[in-house]
């Protein structure tokens, strides 16, 4: 635990199709809670790559069983922590490979996805109400496919406030690259996307949210940008000013939280890791918590980031198997 007050510089910004101005992120002092959520005795963290609040302000993480997968445990990777970070349920056992992509609906409904497959398991999105009850399953489990009803290794899952699903259907190397739409009974809408660096293409997915406009915001990981299309997925703008994007929340007031864990010299020269926060109305970027470590190309910094209603900040670590909390000074 540390308290660290940070200058951020400035850096240049890549956009097309919308303007967005030179940003200079604000001098921001955050202090860090690395210890505050408490797994039940005898259970420890694992890798954990996502997360999400609920309207409860009870935090939900997807994690992976004390490892880094759950292929081979009998652990329950869906937990529900209230905001103190006193443990509250967990269920899921047995019913994922690797656990990826969380998100808790208007409803308290808790979506996610398994982001790989194995022996009957995985490539599929999984919708339980909050006792852990099954209620939709898209995709069909352990099979990787291109087809409309399969997916293969879906990264992320998010809800329209009409029950629209979005899924970012793929992670990088020779899964799927696409998103794709459902109805909230799980029929299937449309898809878009293809591998690729031009407009509409994708490197590799990892995160996917939605603004107040119904604007879909996709964390383009592979190509160092965020892309954004309408609910029928055309194509608007590119952001590259939130760094290298693995996890992406938008809030109520369209803030815009992005955690990038991945920048270093060869995949992003010139841009720190870290979190950075501003507006997903403008593509501002205001503030900036940079990652743990000695040097900027090995800082430590989460996959996932969800934010509350009281400011608090949250990522979820795959190298460090906790879950950090943000807040102000």
């Amino acid at each position: 635990m540390r308290s660290t007050r940070h200058i951020i510089v400035a850096f240049s910004l890549v956009v097309v199709s919308l303007a967005v101005p030179l940003v200079v992120a604000q001098d921001a002092a955050w202090r860090t809670l690395s210890d505050w959520a408490k797994m039940p005795e005898g259970r420890i963290w694992g890798s954990t790559s996502t997360l999400d609040v609920d309207r409860g302000g009870n935090l939900w993480v997807f994690e992976r069983c004390g490892e880094n997968a759950c292929d081979a445990s009998t652990l329950a990777p869906i937990i529900q922590f209230d905001p103190a970070g006193k443990f509250l349920r967990a269920f899921g056992a047995g019913m994922f490979v690797f656990p990826h992509g969380i998100h808790v609906d208007r409803d308290g409904n808790i979506w996610v996805a398994d982001a790989t497959g194995k022996d009957g398991k995985g490539h599929v999105v999984v919708k339980f109400n909050r006792e852990g009850k099954v209620l939709l399953t898209l995709g069909k489990p352990g099979v990787a496919g291109e087809t409309t009803d399969t997916f293969n290794r879906p990264s992320a899952v998010i809800t329209a406030p009409n029950g629209d699903i979005f899924v970012s259907d793929g992670h990088g190397g020779n899964s799927n690259a696409r998103v794709m739409k459902f109805a909230k009974d799980g029929k299937f809408i449309k898809t878009w996307g293809t591998k690729g660096t031009g407009p509409g293409e994708f490197g590799e997915l990892h995160g996917i949210a939605l603004d107040s406009t119904g604007r879909v915001f996709v964390a383009d990981r592979g190509n160092n940008r965020i892309q954004i299309f309408d609910a029928d997925g055309k194509y608007i703008a590119e952001w590259k000013q939130f760094g290298r994007p693995s996890g992406i929340y938008i809030d109520a007031s369209d803030t815009l939280y992005v955690t990038d864990h991945g920048s270093d010299a060869k995949r992003n020269p010139g841009v720190r890791r870290g979190i950075r926060v501003g507006s997903a109305k403008d593509g501002v970027v205001k503030s900036h918590i940079p990652g743990v470590g000695p040097e900027p190309d090995k800082e430590n910094m989460g996959e996932g980031v969800a934010a509350d209603d009281k400011g608090a900040i949250y990522a979820a670590e795959v190298a460090r198997k906790s879950v950090t909390k943000y807040v102000r000074q």
